[in-house]
Formats: structure tokens, sequence, C-alpha cells
């Protein structure tokens, strides 16, 4: 098994807030650029979708009210875990946030992709960190999203 986190960051929001974007899967279309949505579906549980020509799915194994969300694979090539740690921060109105996954990756795999992984888990990190600060994340291009997509309506 493979162990991959995040750095930690603060969001600026407060634990339940971010904590309700992540709970409910429907939500995670929303954040989708309008090409990729096709193809995916998603309940309040789970979500599938193909992303080059593999079927993956992922569905929440166990909801922590706001401290903790574990999804899981659901038909996907491979078995993960993903854990979202909603800790409080000093300000009430912030969020320690990190990111852990736990992959069943072998040892070329792990090799090729483990620097690839927690790269892009600091990326999504940072990313909501940008957007919870009303900023576009970095490399983003906002006309992939649907019109009137506003990062600063994140921002408290």
């Amino acid at each position: 098994m493979a162990d991959f986190k995040s750095k930690r960051a603060v969001v600026s929001r407060a634990p339940y807030e971010l904590y309700m974007v992540f709970v409910d899967m429907r939500n995670f279309v929303q954040f989708l650029p309008e090409d990729k949505k096709a193809g995916v579906n998603a309940d309040y549980d789970s979500i599938q979708a193909e992303v080059q020509g593999f079927n993956i799915g992922v569905r929440v194994k166990d909801r922590t009210p706001y401290s903790k969300i574990e999804y899981m694979d659901d038909g996907a090539p491979f078995k993960f875990r993903i854990i979202l740690h909603f800790d409080a921060a000093s300000d009430p109105y912030k969020t320690d946030f990190q990111i852990e996954v736990e992959a069943e990756l072998n040892f070329m795999m792990k090799t090729f992709l483990g620097g690839k992984i927690k790269d892009a888990l600091d990326k999504v990190v940072d990313s909501l960190v940008a957007m919870s600060e009303g900023r576009m994340p970095e490399g983003v291009d906002p006309s992939m999203y649907p019109e009137g997509f506003d990062p600063s309506s994140f921002k408290s």
C-alpha cells in the first residue's frame, strides 16, 4: 500500500462550510469544466466517470461531521482510499485542511506516479485555498467553466 499526504494549509472557510462542499458527491460535478461533465454520474454517496478509457468510481465510506470524510474506490482499476481532514484552525472561520491517499500500487507504478500524486494533492489544496480567498486557482482557465463561475463567490 502506498501512502501520500498533501501539505497542510489553512482554508478561509469554517470546517462545517468546507465539509458540506465535499460531503455530497454531486457537488464535484459542478466544479468540472463543461467539456468534462459528459459521462460523469453522481448521487449523494458516489460518483462514476470514464477517465482516459478507465471506468473509475468513488464512494463515500465514512463521514465524521465537520472533521473527516473518507472515500474509497468503487469500480476502479486499483484499490484506493482518500481521506479529507477538516481540522479547526486558530481562527474559528478557517480550516486546517489536508488530503491523505492510500493506494494499492505496484512498485513500478508507485515509483512512476508517486511524485505526481503528491504534486496533484498539493495543487488541489492550493486551489482550495485560492478559491476560499476569492482568487482563481493558478493555471485554471476561467473560460472552461460555466458562465457566471466566480471564485470570489466562495469568499466569506
